[in-house]
């Protein structure tokens, strides 16, 4: 019998600079390099969903962005963990990765975290591993939609 499954609320940004998504690229011993889109775990002290991508995208890529729209969501099960992602879709409005901070950043065992500008076209996003799974395949079918969904 296994314990109670933990869930962990996370929230990620489908940053759109002009045409092209912002991606983080990473690069960990023992596993292949794979992209991913910047946001992370809701904190208690997050005032909201969008108070805490904002707070996100100001520590992993000293990003600003306009308004933000929900667009898809997606579960991953993990042992003892549940992954609820909630992806919204926005347009960068400022980066400076000068100022990038964040527990991340400060363990070199962690990894690279490059940013890449990856164009925002299924045939583009089909050529790197981008997790999770769900999320590139939502952006197989609706990744043309999304400059026009940005606010």
């Amino acid at each position: 019998m296994s314990g109670p499954v933990r869930v962990r609320r996370a929230v990620r940004a489908l940053l759109l600079d002009g045409d092209a998504l912002v991606l983080i690229r990473r690069t960990r011993e023992g596993r292949p390099v794979y992209w991913t889109t910047p946001g992370g775990k809701i904190e208690p002290a997050d005032a909201s969903p969008e108070a805490a991508l904002r707070r996100e995208l100001d520590e992993e890529l000293g990003a600003t962005a306009g308004a933000v729209r929900q667009v898809f969501a997606c579960g991953e099960q993990g042992p003892g963990l549940y992954r609820l992602n909630t992806f919204y879709v926005c347009r960068l409005t400022s980066m400076d990765l000068s100022r990038r901070h964040g527990p991340e950043f400060d363990d070199p065992a962690k990894g690279r975290y490059d940013v890449d500008l990856v164009p925002c076209t299924p045939g583009d996003l089909s050529r790197i591993s981008l997790i999770p799974e769900t999320l590139a395949a939502y952006l197989g079918d609706h990744a043309a939609d999304l400059p026009g969904l940005a606010l």
